[in-house]
């Protein structure tokens, strides 16, 4: 039976461009039909119903968790994939030692013949999607083509998604095209496939997030880096937070930290009883655009308007605005429920009674919640939403915030001497791995400014860009280092952290203000123990002294570390960054710290 094509609604006719490709797309997939999405409630109302026909979503307790639902992944597809995620550059060096590469010739003819017919019987679903507020000069655009109604549930929630999009890539006259399909879930047949230099991605085998919304980290890291290189600006892994003081003043940080380290409770943070008056606004919880305004700053948007957040752990302690956020019209993805069906994971009260995959819970059969469980959901509904994160320009950055989970090494926070040595603390930034992520503890991992995992190429390239993006600024933000996790020889955490982190963010900004002075060492500059608000914490004067120790044998061996990982990149590091590293550890072997 010869295949049907159906347009519905007609939104074809907006872009010349993305119709070809559609089409194009169509005649290697063979769907039944072609469906273009507007991006309207009605349109998201109707999938959620058509999908609970199928089975394919659970409504939940409309009582206690009004307009949500669950999801259910295949069991062999819970996570990203990173050792099925490619770099396709015409030179293998542009993606660098940080990326697995395949030729993109090869991997072009090895995911035309995944897709060939991959979607007979399917519908095809066109997602165009606007990264960053519609009317942001900061914004870019981009289209994923799905045969998962799931994943455009998803991309409603998580972009700028439907008509107003398609009008701003017809204005344009560019896009990033993003192919999809679930394919039949074989985990030898999962690949996810980045072809910078084309503006493309194509995955095909998982419906996971990661991996099935292709407008997060596969656009708005991989391929977003690319462009920003380009471009002249950054894209980054960071949340966006803004601290606002009882006289109404604001100041934005960017931060990026490792997985395990905090990240969206600092988006998020409440701030404790003892600062009256503070408030603190959520820009973003993941991503960053960054780019130079005409002032001399930096500048940066969010280009999500949602959430794809883990979970486990999410709770009125942890995270009361998370959990608030997630109360009510949320899509959850493989969670467990309790006997009145509520969604439920480690971390809650009560008891879960049906596991993650549909089965009675039994703990012999592990956690009830798959451990990446997740929550879609948008980002208006937080409490702390900032009406920024939809500003056209953006928000001024203050202070970039890099951090890791170190028991002995950093400092709870020092700041960078220069833009330069800035760059080198992010270039260096690693973090320990702890028992619940990997079953070891302790082990350093190198993630340089959070990106291993997410930039587009190679990381010698990078950081070359990131030194030439610091020149270009009259008044860069200043640059930070944090460590909530440092530990006494007993393994107990010497900070409180969660709202008290707020003491931490408030003396990086009084420094920014240049309000105060800081203790000048071989790593960066410390705060003066007198201009850290320590005030009503129970802190004996051997657990802040630990705090803000300098070992200069452990930085000595530090340093050796980053220095062996810089050797991967060969003659492609730039040379400022060896000088300044070659500078870093001549200081820590004068030092007498």
């Amino acid at each position: 039976m010869a295949t049907t094509f159906k347009y519905a609604p007609a939104l074809d006719s907006l872009s010349p461009s993305v119709t070809a490709w559609v089409d194009g797309v169509a005649r290697l997939t063979r769907p039944e039909r072609i469906y273009w999405c507007d991006g309207t409630e009605l349109e998201f109302q109707r999938l959620e119903k058509e999908l609970v026909g199928k089975n394919e979503l659970l409504p939940l307790n409309e009582a206690t968790n009004p307009g949500c639902f669950l999801s259910r992944s295949d069991p062999s597809d819970v996570a990203r994939v990173e050792h099925l995620t490619y770099v396709c550059t015409q030179n293998q060096d542009d993606a660098g030692p940080n990326n697995h590469w395949i030729a993109p010739d090869i991997a072009h003819a090895r995911m035309d013949a995944l897709f060939r017919g991959c979607m007979q019987g399917r519908t095809l679903y066109v997602v165009p999607y606007c990264m960053g507020p519609i009317d942001s000069p900061f914004a870019r655009g981009g289209v994923e083509i799905t045969d998962s109604a799931y994943v455009v549930l998803n991309m409603k929630l998580m972009t700028r998604m439907g008509r107003a999009a398609l009008e701003r890539i017809a204005q344009d006259g560019t896009f990033v095209k993003g192919l999809h399909s679930t394919g039949d879930l074989n985990p030898e047949r999962r690949f996810i496939m980045h072809f910078p230099e084309e503006l493309s991605i194509q995955s095909i085998g998982s419906g996971y997030g990661g991996n099935a919304l292709l407008g997060k980290k596969c656009h708005a890291l991989r391929i977003a880096s690319w462009q920003a290189r380009t471009e002249g600006w950054l894209a980054e892994h960071m949340l966006i937070v803004g601290i606002e003081n009882p006289q109404g003043e604001i100041h934005y940080l960017a931060c990026a930290f490792p997985s395990a380290c905090g990240k969206t409770n600092l988006a998020m943070l409440i701030p404790p009883e003892s600062y009256p008056g503070w408030k603190v606004w959520t820009v973003g919880d993941d991503i960053a655009w960054l780019h130079p305004g005409q002032d001399g700053r930096l500048y940066a948007i969010n280009p999500e308007s949602g959430y794809f957040g883990v979970a486990p752990g999410t709770n009125l302690k942890t995270n009361r605005n998370a959990y608030e956020t997630i109360r009510r019209d949320t899509i959850f993805t493989n969670v467990a429920l309790t006997a009145d069906n509520q969604p439920w994971w480690e971390g809650l009260p009560g008891k879960p009674v049906i596991d993650w995959q549909g089965r009675p819970y039994d703990p012999s059969n592990g956690p009830a919640a798959q451990p990446n469980s997740r929550f879609t959901v948008g980002a208006h509904q937080n409490p702390s939403y900032s009406k920024l994160a939809d500003a056209p320009g953006g928000v001024p950055l203050s202070a970039i915030v890099f951090g890791g989970r170190r028991r002995s090494l950093t400092p709870l926070v020092y700041q960078a001497r220069n833009w330069l040595h800035g760059v080198l603390v992010g270039a260096g930034l690693a973090s320990e791995t702890t028992a619940a992520a990997t079953g070891t503890v302790g082990v350093v991992r190198r993630d340089p400014m959070a990106m291993k995992p997410f930039a587009g190429y190679n990381f010698a390239d990078y950081w070359s860009h990131w030194i030439n993006m610091g020149s270009a600024l009259k008044n860069p933000p200043q640059i930070f280092h944090v460590n909530w996790f440092r530990q006494d020889t007993s393994g107990k955490f010497l900070w409180p952290g969660f709202g008290e982190n707020l003491r931490v963010l408030r003396w990086i900004i009084d420094r920014c203000k240049r309000n105060i002075r800081a203790k000048d060492t071989a790593i960066g500059h410390l705060p003066e123990i007198s201009d850290l608000d320590i005030g009503g914490l129970d802190l004996p004067s051997s657990a802040i002294e630990e705090l803000f120790a300098v070992d200069p044998e452990l930085w000595k061996l530090e340093y050796s570390g980053i220095s062996a990982y810089f050797s991967e990149f060969g003659a492609r590091l730039p040379q400022s960054l060896k000088t300044e590293l070659a500078d870093a550890i001549a200081r820590i072997h004068s030092s007498q710290v």
